[in-house]
């Protein structure tokens, strides 16, 4: 058994193919990761991605004016003005998102969410296992059509999120994340 620690313990590599995590960081990288395969620069991507763990955490959020990405209604966004909200749909969240000089950035109280920030936070959450991980979630977003990726992407989402143990509690609880469920999930689709 192979395990490593990244400071704090924030994940633990715990055997091969799995890796002890909470779900915001694991639900951050996978709505990128599909952001990108609907379309969406990686910068983008990763702003919507961390836009999408925010909203599902507060379990807010309204269905006015949503936006789904496809190839014309994405030339459609990059056309409008800079700093003119719109709302892109991403694994099921309107996500409030304007146009800037660097790409498409979702917004949290008017702030644009810089990709930058977003690509530390995982790499501080997933710590050499990122690489790994973002491949096991990249094959699994290529094995759909980006149009039933839209679709199925939460679900997807619910069958290999980390599974909290019974009688956790509390914010950031920690589960097993297990990458050959993913590959399995990949295969399934192909």
């Amino acid at each position: 058994m192979r395990v490593n620690w990244v400071r704090n313990g924030i994940f633990k590599r715990m055997a091969a193919n799995k890796i002890l995590i909470n779900r915001a960081p694991v639900l951050t990288l996978w709505a990128a990761v599909v952001a990108e395969r609907l379309g969406f620069k990686h910068d983008e991507a990763l702003s919507l991605g961390k836009a999408v763990a925010g909203l599902t955490a507060q379990s807010k959020g309204q269905r006015l004016g949503i936006f789904k990405p496809t190839p014309k209604e994405l030339k459609k966004v990059r056309e409008l003005e800079r700093c003119e909200e719109f709302r892109v749909e991403l694994l099921g969240r309107a996500l409030p998102a304007v146009n800037t000089d660097q790409g498409v950035r979702a917004v949290i109280e008017s702030k644009p969410i810089e990709p930058g920030g977003v690509e530390r936070y995982l790499k501080s959450k997933f710590g050499d296992a990122l690489p790994e991980v973002r491949k096991a979630m990249t094959e699994l977003a290529s094995a759909l059509k980006p149009d039933e990726l839209a679709e199925r992407g939460f679900s997807l989402y619910e069958q290999f999120r980390p599974a909290i143990p019974e009688g956790v509690r509390g914010w950031g609880a920690k589960g097993e994340l297990d990458l050959g469920r993913i590959s399995k999930l990949a295969a399934m689709a192909k």
